[in-house]
């Protein structure tokens, strides 16, 4: 939720595979728990406090799918653009393989081009303002 990021390795393995889904090829990643509570930090600088919804969690054996809706706002620039401040929407979804209670492979996949024309649409209602 961003609320502990320090709290990763509560949740991780010492080492987690990411694997970051996209529809130009996949990487991955490998990542501590203290790489991971870095990464979220960076996404609170981008974004601010968020809020986070759960929309749907599923359980099978040592997997976990689960999908989210994040609510944040456009604080720096993503692709050259000056901050506009408003709200924006990421949606995302990720499935976890889980060893002996913690995180230690996932994989996830976000709305990228979504957020795009999200940041699209403010820097063009905030040309259109000034």
């Amino acid at each position: 939720s961003g609320a502990h990021p320090e709290w990763a390795d509560h949740y991780f393995a010492p080492l987690v595979t990411a694997h970051q889904v996209t529809s130009e090829g996949e990487s991955q990643v490998v990542r501590t728990p203290a790489a991971y509570a870095a990464h979220v930090r960076e996404f609170l600088d981008l974004f601010g406090e968020f809020r986070l919804e759960l929309v749907e969690v599923i359980a099978a054996r040592n997997m976990v799918f689960v999908r989210w809706r994040q609510t944040g706002r456009h604080l720096v620039s993503l692709e050259g653009e000056a901050p506009t401040g408003v709200p924006l929407v990421d949606i995302s979804s990720a499935v976890y393989r889980v060893r002996n209670g913690r995180i230690v492979e996932y994989w996830i996949q976000n709305d990228r081009k979504g957020l795009e024309l999200q940041v699209q649409r403010a820097v063009a209602r905030q040309g259109a303002g000034s």
